[in-house]
């Protein structure tokens, strides 16, 4: 039996060994343990484990759990992601495979779960996500299992271990990615894996499994209020303003491309206008896949490679040969998406200060006891209550609704650097709002955002000024010059409620 699939249907740059031993052919079936690319379509890390199910012939069990006790968990978070577990279990009714979602009830109930699931695995294929907690509990679950283990990058059009070059600027990815991206566009994932493939029956699982970790039900994937209510998680953090699962993230992806993309090159940075496409939240939850979206851009824009040019120069315009609105949306989900990935692969670091650029550290370290004329604590920050109208717009958003639009984003950390008694609380205010309440927040793209405020990807501006020196400088007063936002400081009011009902069908 080969060591290796007979037919290489994902490109090795995007399998990585997590556990290097043979495949267990003596064992019952082939385990994908699904925690990042939480999707049935579209999955490099699917195609790879139907290859090997293929190959042994053997069953596919697709082992999809949700934990209680990851940091932040809340009603915004686990809803999120049991409407699309719900989603997976309607889409995997029909195929040829076992799809087993696991809500955990109490932190701490699944210990010795996956290893009871690979007892019987020839194979496990996992997601290889670089960041949050994820490397740490691939890593830890590769040193107790006794069969192969591999780890598959579904995250971007370029594979992260293509290279191990760090970037340290936009433009630097953005020419390497001209030069080598080309040969990676044919490289696409199945867009219907258990379709296309004839897989073995489906297997019963051990009741060890079975009776110890119930599959979650139909009610508990609902994620009713009372269900979310029965959990050990953070209820002060209500569900999110949009839906989760994969139908949802392909809504969002056809009204974008119907509705907004024309506009997008314009007008994405007035908040009044709402043009952004709305899909981070599903591509970090693996709702959504980026090639499936390049696909529909290029389908849109009647794309093909013929023209690319010959060489490309680094420059954000002009080299895929679209549409400027579509080639501002792909530098975004591209060149910027996938340089915070660059960075989480091959940096551990990639969340703490010390990872800053040195000419960032030494202005800041220069400028870290300048008098600051307002200093907030996280609870003031978090509560709104700064002196800022527009900067408290922008916090009551990222609360109420689980996202903040992506312009204000930025004068959002500034302001909190500029507002913090420290550029490392400053951090630390950053990370805790972002990761507990944006449903994108935890994300390698995430951590390019709130570094970039404090220098990250960016080069030193002039003059030098208090608090920042030369890292970048924003205000709220020339935000509102530039951009338009009195509908978005209406919507965003201090006396203004969510009027999302949540829990309509309840």
């Amino acid at each position: 039996m080969p060591a290796e699939p007979s037919t290489i249907v994902v490109p090795p740059e995007r399998v990585r060994i997590a556990r290097d031993l043979p495949p267990r052919i003596e064992r019952s079936y082939v385990l994908y343990w699904m925690i990042a690319a939480r999707r049935l379509q579209g999955n490099f890390a699917l195609d790879r484990a139907v290859q090997w199910a293929c190959d042994l012939t053997k069953p596919l069990v697709i082992f999809e759990p949700l934990r209680a006790g990851y940091p932040w968990a809340s009603d915004r978070l686990h809803k999120f992601v049991l409407e699309g577990m719900a989603e997976n279990r309607r889409r995997a009714a029909d195929a040829q495979v076992v799809y087993y979602p696991y809500v955990e009830p109490r932190h701490g109930e699944a210990r010795g779960q996956l290893e009871a699931f690979a007892k019987d695995a020839a194979v496990v294929v996992t997601d290889d996500y670089p960041a949050f907690f994820l490397p740490r509990m691939v890593a830890a679950a590769a040193e107790r299992l006794d069969v192969r283990m591999e780890a598959v990058d579904g995250n971007g059009l370029y594979p992260m271990r293509a290279t191990s070059q760090v970037f340290v600027t936009a433009y630097s990815l953005r020419r390497h990615l001209q030069r080598e991206l080309p040969r990676y566009l044919d490289d696409s994932p199945s867009l219907a894996p258990l379709a296309e493939r004839s897989l073995p029956s489906a297997t019963q699982l051990p009741t060890e499994i079975t009776q110890r970790w119930p599959a979650a039900t139909d009610v508990q994937l609902s994620a009713s209020r009372d269900m979310l209510a029965a959990l050990p998680i953070d209820h002060s953090v209500g569900p999110a303003a949009f839906t989760g699962g994969s139908a949802a993230a392909e809504h969002a992806l056809e009204r974008f491309l119907d509705q907004r993309l024309d506009r997008y090159a314009d007008e994405r940075n007035i908040p009044d206008e709402d043009v952004a496409s709305g899909l981070s939240p599903y591509l970090h939850f693996g709702h959504l896949g980026v090639h499936q979206v390049f696909r529909a851009v290029a389908e849109r824009e009647t794309w093909d490679r013929s023209r690319l040019p010959a060489k490309g120069n680094g420059s954000r315009e002009g080299w895929w040969g679209m549409s400027a609105a579509a080639e501002g949306f792909l530098d975004e989900l591209i060149t910027w998406r996938e340089v915070g990935f660059n960075f989480c692969a091959h940096r551990e670091d990639y969340d703490r200060y010390e990872s800053l650029p040195e000419w960032a550290k030494a202005s800041l370290a220069k400028h870290a006891g300048d008098p600051r004329a307002f200093s907030y604590s996280l609870e003031t920050f978090e509560q709104a209550r700064t002196h800022d109208e527009l900067w408290n717009a922008a916090q009551r958003q990222l609360v109420r609704d689980g996202r903040l639009h992506n312009y204000l984003r930025m004068l959002w950390g500034k302001k909190i650097l500029e507002w913090s008694e420290s550029p490392q609380s400053a951090l630390a205010t950053m990370i805790e709002l972002n990761n507990k309440y944006a449903v994108d927040g935890r994300d390698p793209n995430s951590y390019t955002g709130i570094f970039w405020v404090l220098g990250r990807y960016d080069r030193p501006w002039a003059p030098e000024r208090p608090i920042f020196g030369v890292i970048r400088y924003m205000s709220s007063d020339n935000t509102r010059r530039k951009v338009s936002v009195k509908d978005y400081l209406r919507r965003y009011a201090a006396h203004q409620e969510r009027q999302s009902q949540l829990f309509a069908n309840e």
